[in-house]
Order: C-alpha cells, then structure tokens, then sequence
C-alpha cells in the first residue's frame, strides 16, 4: 500500500461510508471486514450491497479479511465496528498498529466494565494515538458526499493532524476538540434516548412530547458528561446536541426506528431478528444506566428505555412512570 494509505476497521455501512470519505480526501483505503461476501462484493466492484445498498464505492477502496494486511503501511486507522465488539478487534489490531492514529468512531460504553470506548482503546492499543470521531452523521448521506460535520477529539495534535489529513474534506468538516470524554459521551447516550423518541413516535404521542424528550435527554448526556470531567461546551457541540437532534429526528436512525416498532407493539427479539446491523441503543442501555448509577448520576429517560429493553417492562406503565414523576427545577 501506499504512503497516503488508511485501514478501516469495520465493513458495515458507516465504516464503508468513511471509507470513502477517506478515499475522496485522496488516500488509499482498505477496508477489514470479517464477512467475506463484503469483501468480495467490494474487490468486485459491487459496492457494499449487504450494508450499503445502491452506494458505489470510490475506486480505489479495497477490503480484506486479514488485519495485517489492512493496517500495513497505514498511518490512520479508523476503528468502526459496534462497541461491544471494540475490545475484541482492538486487541487483535495491536500487534500491527503501533504508532498509528486510530480514530474511534463506535459509540457506546462497555457492558462488561462500563468503561467508554476511549479507556478500552487505551488498554488494548497502548501504543496508538487515539482520537473520538463523532457527530451527526448517517452513513448513506457520507458515502453519497452530501455535506456533514463532526467532532474530532484527541489529546495529542499529531494525532489531530493525522486524522484531519485522513477524513477532513468540504463535504466532511471535523472541528477539533481535545476533550475526548465529552465528544463520545453524546454518542453514547443518544442512541438510548432515540429509541425513546422512537416508542414516542410509535405510540402517536406527538411532537410536543418528543422535543421535550429531546431537551430533557440533552440534560441527562450533559449531567453525565459532566460528571465524568467532560466540558459542558462540548455536549452542545457536533458530538452531543448535533448527533442527538439527528438520531431523535429521523426513521433513517436504526435506534429510532427500533423504537417506533417498539412503540407499535413489537418485541425486541421479533425486531432485532430482522435486522443485519447492530442497534447500538440496545446494548448501551444497560451499560449507561450502570454506569449513572455507580456515578449517581439522574438518568430517568434513559432508565425507562433500559427496562423495556432490557427488562421486559410495560411500555405503557414506564411512560406513565415517567410522566408522574416529581415536578422539580429545569436547571440543576
């Protein structure tokens, strides 16, 4: 591979959209996918039809299912697999990313530890420069190169540097950030709270209750962030209210979706069975209310999708939990 050469780790429809935003900001890109079918489909010139249907691909991009091969000679890393996975590949990354940027671009928090993805990052690739990647942003819009926007968070500028020669084009603006907690924290939450807005929507409850779910979610990410060190700036920058307005906003969102199925009546598990790619939302529930609660940390949004979730519970008796809580002040 080439100087200018990019390893994308993940062959979903997010990882394949960055890819080729990668490829139009003038780097050589191979993709890693485990699912041989997306390989071939993209070394073949189909494209990504299983996660990317009707998007071709930039020449260009290659795919592979041999990590060293993927990360030889790349400077940049893009790390995009679903969050629960994140620890598995970032250990098998190591031995062949040292030195390398890695920009984490999964959002969630760790089931098993309640860690975020930037502390598994840093057990697992202890000699990579890591860096958040995160904002409003639907994959098929990317890979069409309709314009978007995100946070890049890092604390070492070279790391900075090298993922904003990797992504950053007109179509594609990262604004930098060096508070690494506070632009995946958004990330991780929203998806909790676009399933709620979802059951919303499934359950016809109108749009006076979802814009007030959306700002009343916003306090639950920024008490989170905040109490994790994040700066509150940053919650209502490209990675916190830009990424939660578009998750809470559209169908296009899996996590919004599932939550309108939801609402409509179905169960989680006739949901998810049709479905090939990960609901992010899902799996973060429980980890985000674990980790508010070691935190103490008021998440009652979030608290209420965990348990019809995760708990079975009646979606009709946890709105109505919801709405009869105590009335207390907006702020504080």
């Amino acid at each position: 591979m080439k100087a200018n050469s990019v390893a994308v780790i993940g062959g979903g429809a997010f990882g394949t959209a960055l890819a080729c935003v990668a490829r139009k900001a003038g780097n050589d890109v191979c993709i890693w996918a485990r699912n041989q079918t997306v390989v071939a489909d993209i070394n073949e010139g189909r494209g990504n039809p299983l996660y990317l249907p009707d998007v071709s691909l930039e020449s260009g991009i290659t795919a592979t299912t041999d990590m060293a091969e993927a990360l030889e000679g790349a400077q940049a890393v893009l790390l995009v697999v679903p969050s629960q996975h994140l620890r598995e590949i970032a250990e098998r990354m190591a031995p062949h990313a040292s030195g390398k940027a890695v920009a984490l671009c999964s959002k969630g928090v760790e089931r098993s530890t309640g860690k975020l993805m930037s502390e598994v990052a840093a057990q697992c690739l202890p000699d990579s420069g890591i860096a958040v990647l995160s904002g409003p942003t639907f994959a098929r819009e990317l890979a069409l190169g309709l314009p978007g926007a995100v946070t890049l968070a890092a604390t070492e500028e070279w790391v900075q540097n090298t993922i904003l020669q990797t992504v950053g084009i007109p179509t594609f603006r990262p604004y930098v950030s060096n508070d690494v907690v506070g632009a995946e924290i958004g990330g991780a939450v929203k998806n909790v709270l676009a399933i709620a807005c979802g059951i919303v929507t499934g359950r016809n409850l109108g749009e006076n209750a979802r814009a007030a779910l959306v700002t009343r979610g916003l306090a639950e990410v920024m008490r989170l962030a905040v109490k994790l060190g994040a700066r509150a700036e940053t919650v209502m920058g490209l990675s916190g209210l830009g990424d939660l307005t578009l998750t809470c906003n559209s169908p296009q969102s899996r996590n919004m979706s599932f939550g309108i199925e939801l609402g409509r009546g179905r169960t989680v598990a006739e949901i998810l069975a049709e479905r090939r790619a990960v609901t992010e939302g899902v799996w973060s529930a429980e980890s985000v209310c674990d980790l508010a609660d070691k935190l103490k940390v008021d998440m009652p949004i979030c608290q209420a999708v965990n348990r019809i979730v995760s708990l079975d519970a009646d979606i009709e008796k946890t709105i109505s939990d919801v709405l009869n809580r105590p009335f207390r002040q907006e702020h504080g």
